[in-house]
């Protein structure tokens, strides 16, 4: 299928461990005889580059990372009821990319054989758009970022496959609860236009068109909560496409709330107290811009703390109240489905009648960008035939095949038809992991809420399960842009022109999770399809790296350049900029750039740390290989008063051998009050 330059433009916008692990025997005994499971709880490190490496989530080349706010994590969970076992892994990540999910699951099975694979293992993203891009082996998503980074792809892979590891290691008899509340202050539907299409018994099962349903699995081991997983639909877009700090978003607040604040977690003291995950359901049209306006650089981070601060709040609700025991032990199912050619039977489209999915493609209106979120071009949403001259005509680069396949979108871009390798995946993991009486449809999209419930419908007719009982896990294990109702697909809003197969991506979603369905009900297996592509080696990357680093005359790095006041009150911020190196040198992953040390017992210990919601750690270019970092902290209401300083730590690369060094700087002690 040809393809013009100007389209392209438009566009760019080991076993024995295992088996020696596993000897928890006993444990599989208890829980086969007393009803119990082994749960196991992880969680780490998966922040990439703090500078100049792209953002994942607002397409825009010039949101570039220049620090961080509070470090990305990933949070895994393992569940075993003596005959299977699921690890389900919650990332604070934009997408979680094929690529990704490839790697993970090659390092696990060099480590533990068999005992984790494609089948049993659900990996998913929180959807934070302040997170590293360029992870994914496809290009719709690495043109942002200049190509594939690989210091990124590298950092979430280990930090999800330390994450699997630590829980693996956890493992112990537990119990699981099941526990429900609804939220309805933390989204609000950003399609409305398009939600208004659907039919009323649709429209009626969300009322505020909003899915404000919070569901909350307990963990247990013994007497102690070691963690939980809370579902709640709304993006991951309070920080603003102007932001360049990473950040997890409200989703990562709320996690951080939960285990730092509630639970005491520290994140550098090793094994976790607790964990705490905030996933996605069908959020692919709730935004939690409440006025349906972006956040700016003055209200972000309030938008950020208020949005979290209330799933939090609502997951703890379902948390404390949670009394339904899970019983009836796991299941898993999962295949591959090529989704740009799925023949799909009639009683799943909306007229009765066969249906195929097609060559993926977005619209125009999706390279508008969502306004309520994030605005992209200067284009409306809505696009439809005004384009088409604009376009050159329908068949002018693109076939009138793939337009009418695609109507009533006006194709942008073909994404499945680019060469030599299609822009992004076709063939896409599809999953159900039953965890006693709740089930999981894992999806590689962005559901809108009644695309979800559609979804959800016809699995729970499938299971004879109540509907509640089911939920959608978007962004799992691959990622392929939006998936809309037939009925919104048609308005050609920003998520109508973001679902690539066509107008019957939905039914055929519908009809792929029902065999899985079945074969769970049955208890059979299901064929594996056909096998995704392995684009390792064959990537490209634009973004330059790290030449060199120097300090300015008569500076040394480390050396203060802005140092701290005296004295300062609580509500105050502390603010001290030291000389640094590209953070690119060392992504401290695991650890941190900066300390906020309080001198106790004749020593000095670290309070705070660049994983904490108080501080913040801005980097800035000085020259051509100079740059400062500069430490905030906003002194809570509730520090001890008291002797503080701050630390940074960093790395410097020498431009004549290449060799990094590490280093520490520090400012004056300082006393809050």
């Amino acid at each position: 299928m040809p393809v013009s330059r100007r389209h392209v433009l438009v566009g760019a916008a080991a076993v024995p461990l295992a088996t020696g692990l596993l000897g928890a025997a006993p444990g599989f005994a208890a829980a086969e005889q007393g009803g119990e499971f082994l749960v196991g709880v992880g969680i780490a490190d998966v922040t990439g580059p703090a500078a100049e490496n792209g953002m994942m989530g607002y397409s825009m080349p010039q949101q570039q990372t220049a620090g961080i706010h509070l470090r990305t994590r990933a949070r895994a969970f393992l569940i075993a009821d003596g005959q299977r076992r699921i690890a389900f892994v919650t990332a604070d990540l934009g997408a979680l990319f094929q690529s990704v999910h490839q790697g993970v699951l090659r390092k696990l099975t060099a480590t533990f054989g068999d005992l984790y694979t494609e089948d049993n293992v659900l990996l998913n993203a929180t959807h934070t758009h302040a997170a590293c891009g360029g992870d994914s082996h496809y290009a719709a998503y690495d043109l942002a970022t200049l190509g594939f980074q690989e210091q990124v792809y590298n950092a979430v892979v280990d930090g999800i496959v330390d994450a699997i590891t630590q829980a693996h290691e956890s493992l112990s008899p537990g119990s699981i609860s099941l526990g429900r509340a609804e939220l309805t202050e933390a989204s609000v539907n950003r399609s409305r236009t398009a939600f208004e299409l659907n039919p009323r018994a649709d429209r009626d099962h969300f009322p505020q068109a909003i899915d404000p349903a919070v569901t909350v699995l307990r963990f247990r081991q013994g007497d102690t909560d070691v963690g939980a997983i809370a579902w709640f639909a709304t993006h991951g877009t309070s920080m603003s496409n102007g932001n360049r700090l990473i950040s997890g978003d409200n989703k990562g607040y709320a996690a951080y709330t939960w285990e730092h604040d509630h639970a005491g977690v520290r994140y550098l003291d090793g094994a976790p107290g607790f964990v705490a995950a905030f996933a996605q359901t069908n959020s692919g049209d709730m935004t939690p811009n409440l006025n349906l306006t972006p956040g700016t650089a003055e209200t972000e981070f309030e938008n950020t703390r208020r949005i979290g601060e209330l799933q939090f709040q609502a997951a703890k609700r379902a948390f404390d109240a949670a009394g339904d025991g899970i019983v009836g032990g796991v299941d898993h199912r999962m295949c591959y489905v090529d989704m740009s050619d799925v023949a799909v039977d009639a009683k799943y489209t909306p007229n009765g009648r066969p249906q195929r999915t097609c060559t993926a493609a977005i619209g125009v209106s999706m390279l508008a960008g969502s306004k309520e979120d994030g605005a992209g071009l200067p284009l409306s949403e809505g696009v439809q035939n005004p384009f088409i001259d604009w376009l050159g005509g329908i068949d002018a680069p693109v076939p009138r095949e793939l337009a009418s396949a695609q109507e009533p979108k006006v194709v942008a871009v073909p994404f499945g038809a680019m060469k030599p390798y299609p822009w992004a995946p076709e063939i896409l993991p599809l999953q159900i992991i039953r965890i006693g009486q709740l089930y999981l449809v894992a999806g590689p999209a962005e559901y809108t809420i009644v695309a979800g419930l559609r979804i959800r419908r016809t699995v729970a007719a499938e299971l004879s399960v109540p509907l509640e009982n089911v939920l959608i896990q978007g962004y799992a294990n691959a990622y392929s842009q939006y998936v809309t109702t037939p009925e919104e697909y048609d308005s050609q809003q920003y998520e109508g022109a973001s679902t690539l197969f066509g107008r019957y991506t939905l039914p055929a979603y519908q009809q792929e999770f029902a065999k899985l369905a079945a074969a769970i009900r049955a208890g059979t297996s299901v064929p594996r399809g056909p096998v995704p592509r392995d684009l390792r080696g064959k990537l490209i990357n634009l973004q330059p790296g790290v030449v060199a680093d120097s300090a300015p005359a008569l500076k040394s790095f480390g050396d203060v350049v802005t140092e701290a006041k005296a004295t300062y009150r609580r509500g105050e911020q502390v603010a001290v900029t030291f000389v640094t190196g590209h953070p690119k040198n060392d992504l401290r992953r695991g650890g941190t750039f900066l300390e906020i040390q309080r001198f106790t017992d004749g020593k000095w210990v670290r309070h705070a740390d660049d994983g904490d919601w108080a501080t913040k750690f801005h980097w800035k270019r000085k020259l051509v290989a100079q740059s400062q970092a500069t430490v905030t902290w906003d002194i809570p209401a509730n520090t001890p008063a008291g002797k503080y300083r701050v630390v940074h730590f960093g790395n410097w690369k020498n431009g004549w051998n290449g060799h990094i060094s590490a280093f520490t700087g520090t400012s004056r002690a300082f006393v809050v009050s």
